[in-house]
């Protein structure tokens, strides 16, 4: 997969709420319910849910599997 597919795939996902992994540094693993609610070209925003908290992540963290995603519904 490259970074051009990756893009495709979480802006066909916007508006939806997925579930998010993320595994950050130092073995810190953080999950989350969340809605993509834009993309740019680097990055996309997503927004938490049950909270006002917004939160940014490359399309690299997607490919290198920083950040993983799956559908909710």
């Amino acid at each position: 997969m490259n970074i051009e597919k990756v893009r495709a795939k979480i802006k066909s996902y916007q508006g939806q709420t997925l579930q998010f992994r993320f595994n950050g540094s130092r073995n810190q693993v953080e999950e989350f319910s969340a809605t993509i609610i834009d993309t740019y070209p680097s990055i996309f925003i997503v927004r938490v849910a049950d909270s006002e908290q917004v939160k940014s992540f490359s399309y690299s963290d997607v490919l290198i599997h920083k950040l993983i995603f799956t559908n909710v519904s």
